[in-house]
C-alpha cells in the first residue's frame, strides 16, 4: 500500500502551531534568541532541511562572538538576582513551567520528529524524560541543597542535538532550580526550533535562561572562556571536546564534558541467545545516534556460531523509515527503532566509512537496504542508512576504535579474557559496557577490569534517570559526574575541601554505580 504523511504532520503545519503558542520566539521566517530577557531577532538565520525528507525547516540565527559575549554579561547579571530568590519560589516557577512543557508535549516532539529525525515512540519518550526527571528534582532538591549554595555566576551549556530535551533542557532546568542563570547553546545540526519552545514556555515564568545560536568555532570560546562563566557543561564527541578542554586549562572552573567512547558488548561462556537477540534490535534504537548506544560485540570465537543465529534474525527486524509515513486512514504513528541519520552529509561519511573497512580486509556479515525502510513515494532518502554489520574491521578503520554515531555494528572475534577485555578497552574510556556471561562471578571479575563508567551483566546501562549517577572512565569523561545529587552538586557550592566525583586533571573519585 503507497504510505502518506500523517495528516497534519507537515513541517509548515507544526511550525504554525509554533508560532501560536508561542509567537514572541517565532516569527514568520525564523526563530528568535533570548537573552537579557527578552526575544531578539539577531544573527543571520543558517537554511536548514529536515533530516527526514529534504523539507527546509528553520534553523539557528548565527550570533558573532560580540553578540554572544553580551548576553552572557547580560546571564551575569541576572544570575546576581536569581541567587537570592528563596528556593519555594524557584520550585514553583519550574513546576509551572514543567506543566507548560507538559501541555504541549505533542508538539515538541513532533519538532524533534522534523529536525533530529527520531521516530514518534523516542521523541516523546525525550520530552517525558525530561518533564518527568525534573520533576523529581523539584520534590528532591531540599535535601541536595543543605548547607550548599549556587556557583558564583551563570553556567553554559554546549550540547550536541540528539536529545535536545532529556539532556539540554534537562540540565539547564535542574541548574536554574539549584540557584543558577543558565546561557544554552543551540545545537548546529539540529533540535533549534524544540529548543526554542521550550525556552518560551520557561521564560514565561521569569526563569534565568539564555539561549543563543551560532556556530561553535564563534560561539564556544565565549561560552567557555568568559569570566562571567563558572561552570561549562558539554555533551558531544571527543574532537570538541578536547577544543573545550584545552580553553579550561589554565582556568579552575566547574566543568562536566561528557564525550564518546566506543561502548561494548562482550559474550563470553554465555548461552542465554534469545535474552541477547532481544537486545540486539534494541540496540539500533535511535540508529544508535546516542553516547549510551552499543556498535561493538566482542565475542568468543567457539561461540560465534551461536551469536550469529541470534544475531542476524535480530537485526532483519529492526524497522526503519520516514517517522511520519503511515497507510491512509492509520490511526497513531508508525512503530519504528530509527528514522534518518542527523544529516545526509553524516549518512555519506558513514557510508564511505564502511566502503573502506571492507576493501581494506572487515568481512559484511549484514547489509540492509534502504528498500527494506517505509518511505513515501519518491521522497529524499539521502540521510537514511540501513542497519550493517562487519566482522573484524581493520585497525586504521574509525569503526575500528570509534563510535560509528550510526547503525553500523563490529565484531570482533577472541580466544582469552585477556583479548576479550583488550577488545573491549579499545577507545580508551566508555561510558557505559555489558557482558553476556552465564556466570556472575566471572562477568564481575571480568567487569572490574573494564574502563566503562557503568557495566552491566546480561542487560544494557544507559545514563539513567532521577537518583542514578552518570559518568565516564578515560577520554570518555572530564570534570563532575551527574546525576541524582551529584548534578546538583556539580553546580552549587558545598562545604569547604568537598571531594565531589569525576575526572579531575590531578584525579578521579569514582562514586559506587
Amino acid at each position: 500500500m503507497t504510505l502518506i504523511r500523517k495528516p497534519g504532520t507537515a513541517w509548515g503545519d507544526v511550525f504554525a502551531r509554533c508560532r501560536e503558542t508561542a509567537p514572541e520566539a517565532f516569527a514568520e521566517d525564523r526563530v528568535r534568541n533570548y537573552w537579557g530577557g527578552r526575544w531578539r531577532s539577531d544573527g543571520d538565520p543558517v537554511p536548514a532541511t529536515s533530516p527526514i525528507d529534504g523539507t527546509v525547516i528553520a534553523g539557528p540565527p548565527r550570533l558573532t562572538a560580540a553578540t554572544a559575549t553580551e548576553a552572557v554579561r547580560a546571564a551575569a547579571d541576572t544570575h546576581r538576582t536569581w541567587s537570592t530568590v528563596p528556593l519555594a519560589e524557584r520550585k514553583a516557577r519550574i513546576t509551572a513551567t514543567l506543566d507548560a512543557l507538559a501541555a504541549h508535549r505533542d508538539l515538541l516532539a513532533l519538532l524533534l520528529v522534523w529536525e533530529i529525525g527520531k521516530p514518534w515512540r523516542l521523541a516523546t519518550t525525550d520530552v517525558d524524560r525530561c518533564i518527568e526527571g525534573v520533576r523529581w528534582y523539584v520534590e528532591e532538591i531540599d535535601s541536595m541543597l543543605a548547607g550548599r549554595s549556587p556557583l558564583p555566576g551563570p553556567i553554559s551549556n554546549i550540547s550536541s542535538w540528539n536529545y535536545p530535551m532529556s539532556v539540554i533542557m534537562h540540565s539547564v532546568l535542574v541548574q536554574v532550580l539549584a540557584g543558577n542563570a543558565v546561557v544554552a547553546k543551540t545545537p548546529t545540526d539540529g533540535g533549534v526550533s524544540c529548543l526554542t519552545l521550550a525556552v518560551a514556555l520557561a521564560a514565561r515564568h521569569d526563569l534565568p535562561i539564555t539561549l543563543v545560536s551560532g556556530g561553535g568555532a564563534e560561539l564556544s570560546p565565549v561560552l567557555v572562556d568568559s569570566p562571567e562563566i563558572a561552570c561549562v557543561f558539554f555533551v558531544g564527541g571527543r574532537s570538541a571536546g578536547s577544543q573545550v578542554a584545552a580553553g579550561l586549562l589554565n582556568s579552575s572552573k566547574r566543568h562536566v564534558l561528557e564525550q564518546e567512547g566506543l561502548n561494548c558488548w562482550g559474550v563470553w561462556e554465555f548461552s542465554d541467545w534469545d535474552g541477547l537477540a532481544a537486545n540486539v534490535r534494541k540496540s539500533f534504537e535511535y540508529a544508535k545516534q546516542r553516547c549510551t548506544a552499543y556498535p561493538r560485540y566482542v565475542v568468543q570465537r567457539s561461540l560465534f556460531d551461536r551469536f550469529l543465529a541470534a544475531y542476524l534474525p535480530a537485526v532483519r527486524d529492526v524497522r526503519f523509515g520516514h517517522p511520519l509515513a503511515v497507510e491512509p486512514g492509520q490511526d497513531g504513528f508508525p512503530d519504528l527503532d530509527f528514522g534518518p541519520l542527523i544529516k545526509d552529509a553524516k549518512a555519506k561519511e558513514l557510508t564511505d566509512v564502511i566502503d573502506a573497512a571492507i576493501a581494506k580486509g572487515g568481512v559484511p556479515l549484514y547489509r540492509g537496504s534502504l528498500d527494506d525502510g517505509r518511505f513515501l513515494p519518491d521522497q529524499d532518502r539521502s540521510a537514511y542508512l540501513a542497519p550493517v554489520a562487519i566482522l573484524a574491521p581493520p585497525p586504521s578503520s574509525p569503526l575500528f576504535h570509534a563510535e560509528p554515531f550510526g547503525p553500523v555494528d563490529t565484531i570482533a572475534l577472541v580466544d582469552t579474557e585477556a583479548e576479550l577485555l583488550a577488545g573491549m578497552n579499545a577507545s580508551n574510556g566508555a561510558l557505559v559496557a555489558s557482558l553476556a556471561c552465564d556466570d556472575e562471578a566471572t562477568a564481575q571479575r571480568l567487569g572490574a577490569e573494564l574502563r566503562a563508567f557503568k557495566v552491566g551483566i546480561n542487560r544494557p546501562r544507559s545514563r539513567g534517570d532521577r537518583q542514578e549517577v552518570f559518568g565516564g572512565r578515560g577520554a570518555s569523561w572530564r570534570g563532575d559526574f551527574v546525576g541524582g545529587a551529584l548534578l546538583v552538586h556539580a553546580v552549587t557550592e558545598g562545604p569547604p575541601g568537598e571531594r565531589r566525583y569525576g575526572n579531575f586533571p590531578t584525579h578521579a573519585h569514582y562514586p559506587e554505580v
